[in-house]
């Protein structure tokens, strides 16, 4: 694997991350790709003639004639993409879902005329396609009235929507009460709440650095951490991902130059890592960077959004895992819209910093308090995964694991090829080929497996993928079910292209050995 270049590392970090995998492709795959999304260019170049001169109709927006002479409005080149390549795909984007996104769910048929650029529902709905795309790692999406008898009581108390800040009257003593959860949960001194899980990075960095600050940042992270860093001011510069020695080499950099031109000290050296990536499946390597951000006295900011309940023992993310202390994280961060299936974000941290927010972050002081039945749902959610509801400490953390550690080893058996860490239940699958991601998303639905597909430019060109979430609330028959078509789809399709061979499920379990303890 190629984490092997990363550097050593030692104790409880090294054997995570020897269980990290990231094998690369042969090279037919790569050029094949690259001719791929080449032959798709050419044709659309060749469309975009057949427009220009009137023999096929523009169905996208354009500038009227008399309105040449003004600024323009749309970019033709800019829209290249999106109308020759994304138009012809996109039935396989955004479907209509009319159900509970539970481990099942329930989807309305929809069929296009014109090549996508317009859709129109069949009034057919197609019942129970397996649900393998959502967040929903502890199976908290779910409508079962007895489970739900608080919220629905929390919302007949206080309503539906508060029409106020946490500063001026919308400060309820429910959203008190879960931020006392949320920092007994993750074991710091305090925590506060925000009702956007995406506003709470990109609307929090900038409170915390500015001008005269440097952003050191995974290059790998999440639009809300980027859109933060860049909204702050702060100088950035990007790091190979999950990489100590490129992450070391500019943080000795920025300790011995300074600032660029003036070489005075750098008011604050921020890290910003995430947990688990949500496109790559790999569990950050927590112990490494918290012994370089004490050797270079910065601070570290943690983006939990996917592994906050969905990682560790008992669901405390990836602190837990790697068995450090939450008090050496200066800025713990992570979502309610995963693992708690429901919405919004949180900072915790120290007494000190959240007080600071409160007054300085432009979350807190200017968007609308969460919604009741929302705090009430996290409420419930987090007292389940805690055991303080008569339930079991840690359940469904520990079939999510086993989901997740079965799920990931039948694939490797089958020869595809997966990125990520074992522990994650984000699970990639390599498909490469610009064809091939679309045939498999529709072959998918077809055998009733609701899928996610990602492509250029959310991933690198030659790296498209399918992106399966697992759920605590998936049956082991409904993985089978799902591996089994798998199996077929990827025979049919040609998409095992792993050259590691695996004998069975059980050597696999062996090698890959889980220990929820560490």
């Amino acid at each position: 694997t190629e984490v092997s270049k990363n550097g050593p590392g030692t104790g409880v970090a090294s054997r995570q991350h020897r269980h990290e995998s990231f094998e690369q492709a042969p090279i037919y795959v790569a050029v094949m790709t690259y001719l791929g999304f080449g032959i798709v260019t050419l044709f659309g170049y060749f469309r975009d003639f057949l427009r220009a001169v009137g023999l096929e109709k523009c169905h996208l927006a354009r500038e009227r004639d008399e309105q040449k002479d003004f600024v323009p409005l749309y970019q033709d080149f800019e829209n290249f993409y999106t109308r020759n390549l994304y138009m012809r795909v996109r039935d396989n984007w955004n479907r209509p879902i009319c159900s509970l996104p539970g481990p099942v769910f329930d989807l309305m048929e929809r069929v296009s005329d014109d090549y996508n650029w317009t859709f129109r529902l069949t009034g057919r709905t197609l019942h129970n396609v397996i649900n393998v795309g959502s967040y929903n790692y502890l199976g908290f999406a779910e409508n079962n009235a007895d489970f739900l008898k608080t919220v629905a009581d929390k919302t007949r108390q206080y309503g539906v929507g508060v029409c106020s800040t946490r500063q001026e009257i919308g400060n309820l003593g429910i959203h008190e009460e879960l931020e006392q959860l949320v920092a007994k949960f993750l074991g710091v001194e305090s925590s506060m709440t925000f009702g956007m899980g995406f506003a709470t990075n990109s609307m929090n960095i900038p409170a915390i650095v500015g001008k005269g600050c440097l952003i050191l940042s995974d290059e790998l992270n999440h639009t809300s951490l980027i859109l933060g860093a860049r909204l702050s001011g702060a100088t950035i510069r990007v790091f190979k991902h999950n990489n100590m020695h490129s992450l070391e080499k500019m943080l000795s950099e920025a300790v011995c130059s300074g600032q660029p031109r003036t070489h005075r000290p750098w008011k604050k050296i921020l890290i910003m890592v995430e947990g688990i990536y949500s496109m790559e499946g790999s569990v950050v390597r927590l112990p490494e960077i918290i012994a370089l951000k004490k050797k270079y006295k910065a601070y570290l900011y943690l983006d939990e959004a996917h592994s906050i309940g969905a990682v560790g023992a008992s669901g405390r993310g990836v602190t837990e895992l790697f068995d450090v202390n939450p008090a050496d994280v200066d800025v713990m961060m992570g979502t309610f819209t995963k693992s708690f299936g429901a919405a919004g974000g949180y900072i915790a941290g120290k007494k000190k910093l959240v007080d600071y927010l409160r007054s300085h972050s432009h979350s807190a002081v200017y968007a609308s308090a969460m919604s009741p039945p929302v705090t009430e749902q996290i409420i419930r959610a987090m007292k389940c995964i805690m055991g303080k509801d008569g339930s079991t400490e840690g359940e469904r953390v520990r079939q999510l694991a086993e989901n997740t550690r079965y799920f990931r080893a039948r694939l490797k058996e089958m020869g595809f090829i997966i990125y990520g860490n074992d522990d994650s239940p984000v699970v990639p699958i390599l498909l490469y080929m610009p064809g091939k991601v679309v045939a498999f998303a529709r072959e998918m639905l077809e055998r009733r497996i609701g899928v996610v597909v990602v492509g250029f430019p959310a991933t690198p060109i030659t790296e498209a993928r399918a992106r399966f979430c697992l759920s605590a609330a998936h049956t082991r028959a409904m993985l089978d079910q799902v591996l089994h078509h798998l199996n077929e789809v990827g025979d049919a399709l040609c998409l095992k292209f792993s050259r590691k061979k695996y004998s069975s499920w059980s050597d696999l379990s062996d090698e890959t050995d889980f220990e929820l303890g560490s």
